[in-house]
Formats: C-alpha cells, structure tokens, sequence
C-alpha cells in the first residue's frame, strides 16, 4: 500500500506540474521568468507570466513530486514512512476539496489513505499493559 500510495503522490505531482507547463500553457512564460520579468511582480496584481509561473514551477507540484519519491525510496529500504505525512497531505487535500471541487482531489486523498493503511499495517497497535509503558507488576 505505501508503494501505491509513493506512486500516486508522485503522479499527482508530476500531472500538475506537467499538466499546468503544457495543457495550461503556463510553459510559454519561461522567457519572462528567466529574463528578470517577475522581479517586481506584485502579488494583488498579478500579469498572466506571474500566475503561470505560481501555478507550475513555484507550485506545490515539484515539492509533491519529492514528497511522493522520498516515500517510494523509504519502502523500498524498508523503512516506513512517519505518519504525518499522510495526516498532513490528506489535511491539505480536504481544504483543497473545499476550495476547489473540481480537481483531482479524490485520487491524492486515495493515495493519502492508501499510506496511512500502509504505516498501520507497518506498524500495528501495541496491546497490554506493557506495550503503553507501564511496567507490569513482578
């Protein structure tokens, strides 16, 4: 499960990264960033070259993309992941839901699910007394 979940972070990444530079043409503004053009954007004003490069490359999609890697990479070494991750980005994909409905919200909050199944599985419950800390009497 956490494997399929690393994937589906790392594809949810990757399809708005990609995604925004290509289908939303974001892509056509790169000489305007390289060349010193948003230097003195204002955030309240917005040019076109400004949103497109915060819908892409400033996006959380590069950053999402690392996220969903580092998880493959820790399962793959057999290591797994800390739950906060998947609290988190499943937190954040709930306001994203609220936000804007219509984006592909259900399958980021799937492969949240999908690792916080996987680290419970990874990591059961502890039962009894002395899986809380408290000494059973001798």
């Amino acid at each position: 499960m956490i494997k399929w979940a690393g994937w589906i972070i790392t594809l949810c990444g990757t399809g708005h990264t990609v995604g925004a530079l290509t289908l939303e043409k974001a892509g056509r503004y790169a000489g305007t960033w390289f060349s010193g053009g948003l230097w003195s954007e204002d955030f309240a004003d917005m040019s076109p070259a400004g949103s497109a490069y915060w819908l892409s490359l400033a996006s959380f999609g590069i950053p999402l993309i690392l996220v969903g890697l580092t998880v493959l990479w820790l399962d793959r070494r057999g290591i797994t992941p800390p739950a906060f991750i998947g609290w988190t980005l499943g937190v954040w994909s709930v306001v994203d839901a609220v936000v804007l409905p219509f984006t592909p919200w259900p399958l980021f909050l799937v492969g949240c699910a999908l690792l916080l199944i996987g680290i419970r599985r990874a990591h059961p419950a502890p039962k009894g007394r002395a899986a809380t800390g408290v000494n059973s009497p001798q």
